[in-house]
């Protein structure tokens, strides 16, 4: 999908940003920015979209994003009118401590850091849980104080192998206003209408193109069809039933959008690698 270049606020004489988030959702452009973003997520549920990964995000995620790695969140929001998601985000530009600073021997690893994140990173374990006390920290400090606090958070982050990879290195077109409405149109689609039949030429017509040229579109901005897209939105929402519910592997399978459980079971297996049954087994016994 192509992404829109978003704009991070910051002071203007600020080399790094950190806020606490407390709003209804947050926002849902498919996005991407020259800072790389540290999210930590303390309320909130839904799906997330990082680089080409489509997953589930919960309370207590931290997600690493490098620089103009396009992303988005699509929030489960109840129908309360009082109902808010909360996180803790920090944005640093690379070169946010001056070019020369990632030249020097004592900094080596850290352009390696920085090119790896453009993966999207997991962060889990002790590490998150040490860099999450530091961000609360970051927020009360200023000056050279809250510069120190970022460079421990490069230190853990550099030494850490508590993290998982979310997405391939991602080489996308940047939109123009077209696409990007284009491409928003699509998504927002997707996820309202995902648990019904979705027919290639409807999703086609909510971008003016013939059902070949949208097809083609697609498949060069994502690296993906949009039914391997569709399937994988379907899979992730599978998930978070199996996990949240007491639902029979068969109510599953159709609250999430497939014909039949075999067919269910078929891409389960294939995308997952295992069983719906299997999955669910490990999340509870580890």
């Amino acid at each position: 999908m192509v992404p829109k270049l978003h704009i991070v606020p910051k002071q203007i004489d600020n080399a790094f940003s950190i806020r606490h988030d407390k709003v209804p959702q947050f926002g849902s452009i498919w996005h991407y920015h020259p800072e790389i973003e540290l999210h930590y997520l303390i309320k909130g549920e839904g799906i997330r979209f990082v680089g080409d990964s489509i997953g589930n995000f919960q309370q207590d995620d931290m997600i690493l994003m490098g620089s103009n790695v396009p992303h988005t969140w699509k929030c489960n929001s109840p129908s309360s009118s009082d109902y808010h998601v909360e996180a803790l985000v920090l944005h640093f530009h690379p070169e946010c401590l001056g070019k020369e600073f990632l030249n020097v021997y004592e900094t080596q690893g850290i352009s390696k850091l920085f090119e790896q994140a453009k993966t999207g990173l997991v962060i889990k374990g002790n590490s998150k849980e040490k860099i999450k006390r530091l961000m609360w920290r970051m927020l009360q400090e200023t000056g050279l104080n809250k510069v120190v606090y970022l460079l421990r958070i490069y230190v853990i982050l550099l030494e850490s192998r508590e993290y998982e990879i979310l997405s391939n290195t991602i080489e996308y077109t940047k939109s123009n206003q077209l696409d990007g409405n284009r491409m928003e149109k699509v998504l927002s689609f997707t996820l309202q209408n995902f648990r019904n039949k979705i027919l290639i030429e409807d999703v086609a017509k909510l971008t003016n193109l013939s059902v070949t040229s949208f097809c083609r579109y697609f498949k060069m901005t994502a690296n993906k069809s949009y039914f391997d897209f569709l399937t994988e939105v379907r899979l992730s929402h599978a998930c978070r039933l199996l996990i949240k519910t007491d639902y029979t592997i068969a109510h599953v399978a159709l609250d999430s959008g497939f014909e039949n459980t075999s067919n269910f079971y078929r891409h389960f297996k294939n995308i997952k690698g295992t069983t719906p049954k299997q999955y669910k087994n490990v999340f509870f016994s580890g």
